[in-house]
């Protein structure tokens, strides 16, 4: 009980001295239960923590501190794997910041970054900073896919289309 109770006073010194950061890791640590993650998300609206939607652009793969606010981490996009998100991560940083669906889809790896983890992406709002409206993006994913194959299978037969690279669009 004497371990017990040092895990308890350590833990309770660290939300109290490190809110955020505390908040942060607990979250991460239950990402994969849901009823978990809104307790929690709960719990930092009462504490006066902002916890920011999930970003393509932005989040990491767990939860992460961004100036005394948390963002929401990607790997906790329920459909979205831990393989989608490292490739999603691998393509930010070859890209920067992904403009648009197709641009999007084209970097990604789609053997990790499939329909359904699109789709899951898109209605979680990771992909707002776009600037298109959800629905409207859903709609786009099959034009965005068959555009982004087109260009791989031009690219590994090599043949290039007349631009050279995927359009914003």
């Amino acid at each position: 009980s004497a371990a017990y109770a040092l895990v308890a006073y350590r833990t309770a010194w660290l939300k109290t001295h490190h809110p955020v950061h505390f908040m942060a890791a607990l979250l991460t640590t239950e990402k994969g239960d849901t009823d978990k993650l809104v307790k929690y998300i709960g719990e930092c609206r009462e504490m006066g923590i902002a916890v920011l939607p999930p970003d393509v652009n932005v989040s990491g793969l767990d939860f992460t501190v961004e100036g005394g606010r948390i963002r929401f981490g990607l790997s906790a996009v329920k459909n979205v794997g831990e393989g989608a998100v490292v490739s999603i991560l691998e393509a930010r940083a070859r890209v920067g910041r992904f403009d648009s669906l197709r641009v999007f889809c084209g970097e990604v790896d789609r053997h990790h970054v499939n329909k359904r983890a699109l789709e899951s992406l898109i209605k979680a709002g990771c992909l707002d900073s776009l600037g298109q409206l959800r629905p409207r993006l859903v709609a786009g994913i099959d034009d965005a896919i068959s555009s982004a194959q087109r260009i791989l299978e031009e690219g590994a037969s090599g043949q290039g289309s007349l631009f050279g690279q995927i359009l914003p669009g």
